[in-house]
């Protein structure tokens, strides 16, 4: 079995190098390094040592990822032949995702793993900045950098800045959550003689020439309270507090019951933000239904039933366990077969929680307005057959139901004229799902094409003067066919 020992260069400057280390690198016939870009190389060969670098295999791929699995590979490989030393910049627990790769694959090679000292870029970053890393320090790779992980509360350290194009990477990822103008630190060599350190606004991050692998951002914690308005977590803090002994009387109020009515008017808002197509008052009422259920969610977190986060925990278990053709193996072609397969998993978590067997038209809320409860109710009922597959039927129901109506009218029977009137909505209802309309929208929009029409009306009878008690409905008609030409 081959062995392969892993050391560190250090952080900088020879000077820094541990005796051991030198002593080794000195001493070994085979070595290997990383990248030969680093300052104490240039050093050591002024000594006379040799070595074999990796630099090519940068040139070769495209992917940080392919750079390092491919370094790993042919490292092990000659591993398997002789005993070799590999060279690493700073230390090798750090930043060294080619460390990790070799730790996990060399069992799988009969490879032994030696693991030697080095010194790490960290402690001389921290003392550069002048930072207290206990604060709270987050530590990322500029290479692999995800927003969704970033924590602009604590001192951000983001390494492997190599070059403008992922210094650019790394500045539209921050901006995401930072001001433009917001203020980080370049530093590169820190510890060394050649320590440079350059503070500039974000926007002008992958602006600097002193970019290399040895540079390093550094983003001080955000204390402006402001800029945290982005963050989820704040939101959080913003509702606990509301409703925290000293927060809003009305918020410490409010229960789920109380709170319906609210739920209900903001996702009618949401839905004129979406017909008005405006993207920022869509924004805002977004917003406003996700205060809602931050409301509900913080009532039961006070309750000690549930948190937000199980409500979060919920819906994403239930999206990855809904979607195997996303999250797992598989394969749909339309909309109709993920919403079959959509069923199926529902009825199949029924089974297996051993919820008694419940009416098929289940699950469709008596709160919802009618037309959508009625067309909801409809669209369940034909998915067992229960459903016309052609429309004539459908019409010589509606006219039969408009019959039954006129019936109950012409003999004053108001009670029985109510019912069949609903019967009527049933069947028109019916109608639209057969011509793919949405009933709901559909008189949504009528509503709406009255609400102006009418508004119309008004705004000729200010202009000429008048109002509706002095004028007939003929006069009124007139101006009604006039808004329906324009």
């Amino acid at each position: 079995m081959g062995k392969i020992v892993i050391l560190g260069l250090g952080a900088g400057d020879l000077e820094q190098m541990p005796l051991g280390v030198y002593n080794k690198l000195m001493k070994s016939e085979r070595v290997f390094l990383r990248t030969k870009e680093h300052p104490v190389v240039a050093e050591l060969e002024e000594q006379g040592f040799t070595y074999d670098s990796f630099d090519y295999v940068y040139e070769e791929n495209e992917q940080f990822s392919d750079v390092y699995q491919s370094i790993t590979s042919e490292l092990l490989e000659k591993g398997k032949e002789m005993d070799l030393v590999y060279a690493v910049p700073g230390h090798p627990f750090v930043a060294e995702s080619t460390v990790q790769l070799l730790l996990q694959q060399a069992k799988d090679h009969h490879v032994a793993i030696e693991i030697l000292g080095g010194q790490s870029f960290l402690d001389n970053l921290f003392q550069a900045v002048k930072i207290d890393p206990i604060e709270g320090c987050q530590i990322v790779d500029g290479t692999a950098l995800k927003r969704v992980e970033l924590q602009v509360r604590h001192h951000l350290i983001i390494c492997q800045v190599y070059d403008a194009f992922i210094a650019s990477e790394v500045k539209l990822t921050l901006m995401d959550l930072l001001p433009d103008d917001y203020e980080v630190t370049i530093v590169t060599a820190a510890g060394s003689s050649q320590e440079q350190l350059t503070t500039v606004p974000l926007y002008e991050l992958d602006r600097v020439t002193t970019l290399n692998n040895l540079t390093a951002v550094y983003v001080p914690p955000v204390k402006v309270e402001h800029i945290l308005y982005r963050d989820f977590g704040k939101l959080r803090e913003v509702i606990a507090e509301l409703r925290g002994p000293n927060g809003c009387p009305w918020d410490i109020k409010q229960t789920h019951q109380s709170l319906k009515k609210y739920l209900l008017e903001e996702a009618y808002e949401v839905l004129d933000a979406i017909d008005e197509e405006d993207d920022d008052h869509l924004a805002e009422e977004l917003g406003d239904v996700l205060l809602q259920v931050m409301l509900h969610a913080q009532i039961g977190e006070d309750e000690g039933m549930f948190t937000v986060d199980d409500v979060i925990a919920a819906v994403t278990e239930k999206m990855i366990r809904r979607h195997p053709h996303v999250f797992e193996a598989g394969n749909l072609n339309n909309e109709a077969e993920v919403i079959q397969q959509w069923d199926e998993i529902k009825r199949q978590e029924k089974q297996v929680s051993g919820e008694v067997e419940e009416s098929r038209l289940a699950g469709v809320p008596k709160s919802m307005p009618a037309l959508y409860r009625a067309a909801k109710l409809q669209k369940k009922a034909a998915k067992v057959g229960f459903d016309w597959t052609e429309v004539a039927p459908i019409w010589m129901k509606v006219q039969e139901e408009i019959a039954e109506f006129m019936n109950e009218v012409k003999q004053n029977n108001t009670e029985r004229a109510h019912k069949e009137f609903g019967d009527v909505l049933f069947a028109f209802v019916n109608l639209a799902r057969f011509y793919e309309i949405d009933p709901e929208l559909a008189l949504q929009s009528t509503n709406e094409k009255f609400y102006n029409r009418f508004g119309y009306i008004e705004k000729k009878l200010q202009e000429r003067r008048l109002t509706f008690e002095e004028v007939d409905l003929a006069y009124l008609d007139e101006i009604w066919e006039e808004a329906k030409r324009m």
